[in-house]
């Protein structure tokens, strides 16, 4: 029995959907424990998660009927185990053989709607998985026609750690590291607190407001990976982040808004170089803080419901416009500010003052594009070709660069007599103070 599809022998829409959720967005979501409820399901195919497996994982997957949801042929509705590689060369063998999914022998079978005991409408097995690789739990319904799937499932997907103990691991083989990743991050970025509070109180007298945002920014970013490390911590434990996602969601969303806002008023140049904003540059920041929260809000909603929601790959599409809108909108303001000091350094008799605050512009456009593209296409590339067991080297890679670019702009722009951004060097403005009279005998 085959897929039954109404117009076309392949369904494109379920070739783009899938190697959509395997290519663009590679790791949907962590092995947390997870209890759903679908009515009347049509989807011929559902992913609901990817999960990287040791020679010691298990998929624990319990299944409850209604007695009047008992589907009209059980064994075309089924769940499976299946690589990125196999599930791709089933559905290209679909075009030529049409045959279900489920009878395919490339893909593991794990059990038909036909093994449900037929008393209880209850099914509850354990599977070994001995075969060390990531695979994707997908729900597969070949007969939709004539088939809806109702049904209340729990899975639960873990690798057993080595030893005796036997315990259960529920972060996938690649992401295992992570808790100790976030939490070193942490450590460090609560340093930088520390450090930005001592450099802030031994030059108070050049201290802007702009200097206490970043100081804020440091915070928040803190406590974000705090909260992410725990609650990866309670999920490799117990399979559930207990409120932890709920803090990180939170410090995701002032991090992001914080970012962003000091992004641009840095790149304006607001409290150091004048004290007021634009009117075009306040339109960014009426730009880019709804963005922000429209895209965590987004990041929120995928986060809570999985690949296996209807409008999951809409989301993150979304997610992905709205997050470029916001990092291509924040590179404005630095481009105006470079703009300006290119006029400024012909025409204010302050050429080299002016011409050291341009350089240390272009130079933080460069960085921030930079970090733009590696955290954004670098991270993404890195987690596409990385093995699953190492999957957790793009998150660190990541940190490593905001990291980098945290330092790089703490450097440039703290508070300080020798700062370029705030201070020049005497024989740089004796010979500006020269060329202005220069100018004015010249004139005269």
């Amino acid at each position: 029995m085959g897929f039954s599809f109404p117009s076309s022998p392949i369904p494109l829409s379920l070739i783009f959907t899938l190697l959509l959720r395997m290519s663009l967005f590679p790791d949907p979501c962590l092995g947390e424990i997870k209890d759903l409820v679908f009515k009347a399901e049509t989807r011929p195919i559902i992913l609901f998660e990817k999960f990287g497996f040791t020679l010691r994982g298990h998929a624990n997957i319990s299944i409850d009927l209604e007695p009047s949801d008992r589907p009209v042929d059980p064994t075309a509705l089924g769940f499976l185990l299946a690589t990125d590689d196999a599930l791709v060369q089933v559905v290209l063998e679909y075009e030529h053989s049409e045959v279900c999914i489920l009878r395919n022998p490339i893909i593991r079978l794990l059990f038909t709607f036909d093994e449900i005991d037929p008393k209880s409408n209850k099914l509850s097995r354990l599977f070994p998985v001995n075969d060390a690789n990531e695979y994707g739990l997908y729900f597969a319904n070949c007969g939709r026609r004539k088939n809806t799937a109702s049904f209340h499932v729990r899975t639960e997907l873990y690798n057993l750690e080595d030893g005796a103990s036997n315990t259960k691991d529920y972060l996938p083989a690649g992401q295992t590291k992570l808790p100790l990743v976030f939490l070193s991050f942490f450590f460090l970025y609560l340093g930088l607190v520390f450090i930005w509070a001592w450099v802030c109180f031994k030059n108070k007298g050049l201290v802007h407001t702009i200097h206490l945002l970043m100081g804020v920014l440091l915070c928040v970013k803190a406590m974000d990976l705090l909260s992410e490390a725990e609650d990866k911590l309670h999920i490799k434990s117990t399979g559930s982040p207990h409120g932890w996602d709920v803090a990180f969601y939170v410090f995701s969303f002032l991090k992001g808004i914080m970012l962003f806002i000091v992004i641009v008023l840095i790149g304006t140049g607001w409290t150091i170089l004048k004290p007021f904003l634009q009117d075009k540059e306040k339109k960014i920041l009426m730009i880019v803080i709804p963005l922000q929260v429209l895209s965590n809000i987004a990041s929120v909603v995928i986060d809570e419901t999985g690949p296996f929601a209807k409008d999951w790959v809409t989301w993150k599409q979304l997610l992905l416009v709205l997050d470029l809108t916001c990092c291509c909108a924040v590179l404005f303001p630095i481009m105006w500010s470079i703009r300006d000091l290119k006029k400024a350094s012909h025409s204010d008799g302050k050429a080299a003052r002016t011409l050291a605050k341009l350089t240390l512009f272009r130079q933080y456009y460069i960085v921030l594009f930079m970090y733009i593209y590696f955290t954004r296409v670098v991270v993404f590339a890195l987690t596409t070709v990385t093995s699953y067991k190492y999957r957790w080297v793009s998150d660190c890679a990541a940190e490593v660069v905001s990291l980098a670019f945290y330092l790089f702009t703490g450097f440039k722009f703290s508070p300080g007599d020798k700062n370029p951004y705030l201070a020049i060097e005497d024989e740089e403005e004796e010979e500006a103070a020269k060329e202005a009279l220069n100018m004015d005998d010249f004139e005269l």
